[in-house]
């Protein structure tokens, strides 16, 4: 079981240099999941002194006010010989044998992230310890509960520190390690009374008891010990602590223990508790316990790491590869940047997403829409007709039929239908716009990349605005050369008429009332056969000239631009945005982390 120890040391190591020691909600976090002995305690409780005890050395900080001002990750190794040394995980080839430099150290470690201002920081130290009067455990010394800022420390020092013990007390992982000390009333000891509100049913939560030798005469702790004043689901258990005398003439901590032992045995109030009372036994203790959780819990921790791997490998897909140093990576990126693009429009113009069948209704309903709409009937009206025969005429009037009037009337018919047929070009224009806008948008791998992306936007539109321009010159002159050279074969087959009637009544028969309605529906039947043929003509037009092209050459010219740019060129045009880049690294070592972990446990369980 041992190895299980260990393997969180292992694991709790690794978070603590990839930046994982929980409260980042940001990012999946493995820490919280670690089942580990966290030591709580009020000022002055001896709670130092217990955790010195334990590892049978003098190594933590001392002084008034808050000391202990980040999270102590205290990792014991049981040797089998050597003499004891240390190791910090900020120091990793270092090895401290003088464990007073290891006091300073924790000391000025602090200072370097906290300054000297007395704040308090989440970021924990790491520190190993390997020697042969220890047993395998790890605890979380964090600072000790207060109820007053001291100088130099704000106001928020308080709730600040609470915030920080509460938020690794409260997880079910915790095996919490309450110290309070035997000269003060059990009930306002704030060790105890946060343990309640996180732990009611007391599972989670081992008491400990400090200075019994500093009660008043007379006095004892022994309903506290034996469960009956304060009830736990696991035995109380006392210890005596140098005092500060002993702390002043720095006692040996093995002779402290065995003073300890000495203690027990011989007091009248205690003797009968003596075989589960003292720090070696509280080491053994929460070290056969913390083996027994890490071992239920881990089942649980392998299903969160799976999961969780999925998970980071799914984002981590999404937010895609890093990008290449080389100007060659470079534009690689980019046409594969374009090509997903290109798919993801193809796809609108295809079928294969809903957009496309936008242009089918322009031709469908728009543009007969708008035909329907044009004012042949004002423009072939008989006041209107008898006008342009009269201007046609001149001083001399038709023999026959007045053709340079039909002419005339015919060719101003036909050029209402530009405008329905611009209309078209426009609308498709606008349509394979917001395709382009909407492929951009659904393209994820462009989101990386806001610079390259606007580039390719305006390279796009700047590619439509060329064949929307060409598709309207094409479509004017499908009605121009309607205007420009009329079919004589459908008015060959018209009926001729001779003018009838007296010479004198030549101009009134000329611009008799049926003549002109006879002249005017003429000229709507055969402007009609002209619309029935452009409303086949101009969809083929703008299909031709618009979509079809956007569909083969869309990105022409900017691949042939990219293809002049050089690599400096390149890497700022794929600026990617800092924050994606900050989570794509931060996934990636969290990634990391989990599969060490995954491998870590796997190498164990199957070990076992």
């Amino acid at each position: 079981m041992e190895s299980l120890i260990g393997l969180i040391n292992r694991i709790q190591r690794a978070c603590t240099v990839l930046g994982d020691y929980g409260g980042n909600n940001a990012l999946p976090t493995l820490w919280e999941s670690l089942p580990s002995v966290v030591v709580v305690g009020g000022q002055s409780s001896g709670k130092s002194s217990v955790l010195e005890s334990i590892v049978g050395r003098d190594f933590l900080p001392r002084g008034s006010g808050i000391v202990t001002r980040r999270p102590l990750v205290l990792q014991l190794h049981r040797t089998e010989d050597g003499p004891d040394y240390a190791e910090f995980l900020h120091l990793p080839k270092k090895k401290f044998t003088d464990f007073a430099l290891v006091r300073k150290e924790i000391q000025d470690e602090t200072d370097r992230i906290t300054g000297r201002s007395k704040q308090i920081s989440p970021v924990p130290i790491h520190l190993s310890i390997y020697s042969r009067n220890v047993v395998n455990l790890t605890m979380i010394d964090l600072p000790g509960l207060t109820k007053i800022a001291v100088d130099g420390q704000p106001e928020s020092i308080v709730g600040d520190i609470e915030n920080m013990v509460r938020s690794y007390v409260e997880k079910e992982n915790t095996i919490i390690l309450a110290i309070s000390p035997a000269n003060q009333d059990i009930a306002t000891s704030d060790a105890m009374k946060l343990a309640r509100e996180v732990d009611p049913t007391g599972d989670r939560t081992f008491g400990v008891l400090t200075k019994l030798d500093l009660m008043d005469k007379g006095t004892n702790a022994i309903d506290v010990l034996e469960g009956h004043s304060y009830r736990l689901q696991r035995p109380w258990i006392g210890v005596v602590n140098r005092s500060q005398a002993d702390i002043n003439k720095s006692v040996d901590m093995i002779v402290a223990r065995r003073r300890e032992r000495e203690y027990f045995a011989s007091s009248p109030d205690y003797r009968h508790l003596a075989s589960r009372m003292g720090s070696e036994y509280l080491g053994r203790v929460l070290s056969k316990h913390l083996e027994a959780v890490i071992k239920a819990r881990i089942p649980s921790i392998q299903s969160l790491i799976n999961k969780t791997i999925t998970e980071l490998e799914a984002e981590l897909d999404r937010l895609g590869r890093p990008i290449a140093s080389d100007a060659g990576g470079q534009l690689y990126t980019v046409l594969e940047l374009c090509r997903a693009f290109d798919h993801v429009f193809k796809a609108y113009l295809d079928g294969g997403r809903p957009g496309g069948d936008r242009i089918y209704n322009v031709f469908d309903h728009q543009l007969p829409a708008a035909v329907k709409k044009l004012p042949f009937d004002r423009h072939l009206s008989i006041q209107n007709v008898r006008k342009v025969i009269a201007e046609a005429d001149g001083y001399q009037p038709h023999l026959i039929a007045p053709e340079q009037a039909y002419r005339r009337l015919i060719e101003g018919s036909l050029g209402y239908l530009r405008g329905p047929a611009e209309a078209a070009v426009d609308a498709v224009h606008f349509i394979l716009k917001e395709l382009v806008r909407k492929a951009i948008n659904e393209t994820q791998e462009l989101k990386r990349f806001p610079t390259f992306q606007a580039e390719l936007s305006a390279a796009a539109v700047e590619a439509l605005e060329r064949f929307r321009e060409d598709s309207r010159k094409f479509c004017q002159s499908l009605v121009d050369m309607e205007a420009g050279y009329l079919t004589v074969e459908y008015f060959r087959k018209l009926p001729q008429e001779v003018e009838k009637g007296h010479p004198n009544n030549t101009t009134a028969d000329r611009y008799g009332e049926a003549h002109l309605r006879r002249i005017g529906s003429n000229v709507l039947q055969y402007v009609h056969m002209v619309c029935e043929m452009l409303k086949n003509a101009v969809p083929k037009a703008v299909v031709h000239c618009q979509v079809r092209e956007a569909k083969r050459s869309l990105l022409h010219n900017f691949y042939a631009q990219i293809g002049k740019r050089e690599g400096k060129q390149l890497a700022q045009m794929l600026d990617e945005d800092p924050g994606l880049m900050e989570r794509r690294s931060a996934c990636s070592k969290r990634l990391d982390l989990y599969k060490s972990a995954r491998d870590e446990i796997d190498a164990v369980v199957w070990d076992k």
